[in-house]
């Protein structure tokens, strides 16, 4: 039975979850108060129908208002935690160095949510409750484990490594 996204524990690190929080008082104070006045004057401007400016700060304001309600729920969910031990066990805060059976090449991937990742990071995330993520959840640098991939395929990694992410 695969848990509901409302279930499920996100990992931060104290820093990620501070920036999370400072980021949602951002958008529910100053940014919030800047689209309703964006709003405001554009509707004064008159015909609602064919006016641009009011139909962007309203776009605007659904955008910013499905960002808060995300916030608000990861911080929710949140577990604040310590970067993990350099004991090369797959958990969430590690990059995890792995290899498909029977391939040479590595690939690399972090452990957790995007947002513990810095912004101009390029490393991929991969949440723990993925598939891979998942099943490689607890192993060590050399064990392997077999899941299904999203398109049906049985997938079979080896864990070349795990370290833990300074971000």
């Amino acid at each position: 039975m695969t848990q509901s996204p409302e279930q499920t524990t996100i990992w931060l690190t104290q820093e990620a979850h501070d920036k999370l929080q400072a980021e949602l008082a951002d958008l529910k104070g100053p940014r919030r108060q800047e689209i309703i006045e964006k709003i405001s004057a554009a509707r004064d401007e008159g015909d609602l129908k064919e006016n641009g400016g009011y139909h962007a700060a309203k776009d605007e304001q659904g955008k910013q208002e499905a960002r808060i309600r995300q916030l608000e729920d990861m911080l929710r969910r949140a577990e604040v935690g310590e970067t993990p031990a350099n004991d090369g066990v797959v958990e969430p805060g590690m990059v995890v160095t792995y290899r498909f059976a029977g391939d040479k090449e590595t690939e690399k991937f972090l452990l957790g949510a995007r947002e513990i990742k810095r912004e101009d990071d390029p490393l991929e995330v991969f949440s723990p409750q993925s598939a891979m993520g998942a099943a490689i959840n607890g192993k060590s640098k050399g064990d392997t484990a077999t899941y299904t991939a999203p398109n049906g395929k049985e997938l079979t990694v080896e864990i070349v490594d795990a370290v833990p992410y300074n971000g």
